[in-house]
């Protein structure tokens, strides 16, 4: 065992010299700042079509959003009580690659002018998105990869995370500005397929009753994870908003859908399970329910009590998935979902999708007002229909979906290399980011699905 720890150590500190080298390397031959990143016009040949013109993507709105991936995400990571620790340091590696390789790679398809990559505020901006959907992925199969492994399927999705957004945004004119599709559906599935391919089946019951996660840890990290989300999350919704009266109205439907999700979770989970009042972990899923589904659908809502439907109806979702989806995933699909990202994220995200489709074909300049050039320009101009937009919305499910598949799909393949593969061994490293979870290692949604507790990215 430690001639496997040395070589754990040197794997790890080899591929982060290499990666960190390359970023070094590639940012010095071709990153520029750009004009972007001042008040001055932005030069016609830069996409800097979510550019906020009022505002200069000023730092305090570029800042809520890398709280929100940095504090919010990287703590949500934390709850396994042998491996917390690891986690969230793991949490935090994969941020610090994920942000930089984001950057250079939607450079390429945003930014990228005579030879060279100019950023801005707005490249951290969607940088922190492209980052939220690999920490997403990276909760579908935490504990059962190692740290090498895991700074792989960051490099690998970042790539197809942002041909996903270039697709969607750029050349389709989908409007997600919160990530519905872009961050929470694809994130949720790709981390689902790549988990599907590492699936082993467990080889001794006893010993994974024996390491079941009793620890109060997890609702300690989840009553901190929980409260930065209710601070930060509305505004990291509402980021990429083009115009700030678009921006106050993401913020103040996210925080309609916010509340009436929480408010789901205390009316379904005494029924559903013998606890009287919901433990922290579930109105921590609830709260992020109920954002995911306002990613594509915050900005264009039009009235609060619609935000408070899809809220409650959004909150419903995490504790009927818990209960009923979990089981059947990892009994029948043998998927193994360790944070529960297609209760969370998935499902609310495909949700929210189908609601911003329905509310494109109310897209009218009586139903938005002036909003409408802002969420819709293209519509405003005539130059598409209403019904075309919606189709543009709704075929962005279907392709999102393909995309995410195909990513995990080369990336599960990859990881289960025997090369990448950690010794069985190395499980019994507690609290360290060398520790991998083989296929004798418990699973950790096994004691939640009885008790209705639940945590997630």
């Amino acid at each position: 065992m430690p001639e496997h720890t040395a070589a754990s150590r040197l794997r790890l500190s080899g591929l982060c010299f290499l990666l960190q080298i390359l970023n070094v390397l590639l940012f010095a031959a071709f990153v520029r700042y750009s004009p972007e990143s001042s008040r001055g016009p932005c030069p016609s040949q830069l996409n800097c079509s979510r550019r906020n013109p009022h505002s200069g993507f000023q730092r305090p709105r570029s800042q809520g959003g890398h709280i929100q991936v940095l504090l919010s995400f990287g703590l949500l990571v934390a709850f396994l009580s042998r491996y917390g620790s690891g986690s969230a340091a793991t949490s935090i590696l994969i941020m610090a690659f994920a942000i930089q390789w984001a950057v250079l790679i939607q450079g390429i398809f945003h930014f990228f002018l005579n030879g060279k990559i100019y950023v801005g505020a707005q490249s951290m901006v969607s940088a922190d998105f492209c980052t939220a959907a690999v920490l997403l992925s990276a909760g579908a199969v935490l504990g059962r990869v190692n740290p090498v492994q895991l700074l792989l399927l960051a490099l690998l999705e970042v790539t197809v995370c942002t041909l996903n957004e270039y697709i969607l945004l750029s050349l389709m004119g989908v409007s997600d500005s919160g990530g519905s599709l872009t961050v929470h559906t694809f994130g949720a599935y790709f981390g689902l397929v790549v988990s599907r391919l590492l699936y082993q089946p467990h080889k001794d019951e006893r010993k994974r009753e024996e390491q079941q996660n009793t620890g109060q840890q997890r609702d300690v990290f989840a009553v901190v994870g929980t409260i930065f989300l209710w601070i930060f999350w509305p505004s990291f919704t509402s980021t990429t908003a083009v115009h700030d009266s678009a921006e106050n109205w993401a913020v103040l439907n996210s925080c309609f859908s916010l509340v009436a999700s929480t408010a789901a979770t205390f009316i379904l989970s005494p029924v559903l399970y013998e606890e009287g009042t919901p433990r922290m972990v579930q109105i921590q899923d609830a709260t992020l329910a109920g954002m995911a589904v306002m990613g594509m659908a915050g900005e264009m809502l039009v009235t609060p009590f619609g935000a408070l439907i899809a809220g409650l109806l959004v909150g419903l979702i995490p504790p009927l998935g818990f209960r009923f989806f979990t089981p059947v995933l990892q009994s029948r699909l043998k998927i193994q979902d360790t944070c529960g990202v297609h209760n969370i994220h998935g499902l609310p995200g495909i949700l929210g999708a189908l609601l911003g489709t329905l509310l494109t074909l109310l897209a009218t300049a009586d139903t938005y007002g002036d909003r409408l050039e802002l969420v819709f320009p293209l519509v405003a101009q005539g130059s598409r229909s209403v019904t075309y937009q919606a189709l543009l919305q709704l075929s962005a499910l279907p392709l999102t979906l393909l995309l995410a598949a195909l990513g995990g799909c080369i990336t599960g393949c990859i990881l289960k290399t025997k090369m990448l593969r950690g010794s069985p061994d190395a499980q019994s490293m507690d609290h360290t980011v060398f520790c991998e979870v083989a296929e004798e290692e418990p699973d950790p949604r096994a004691s939640s699905k009885e008790l209705g507790t639940s945590t997630l990215v």
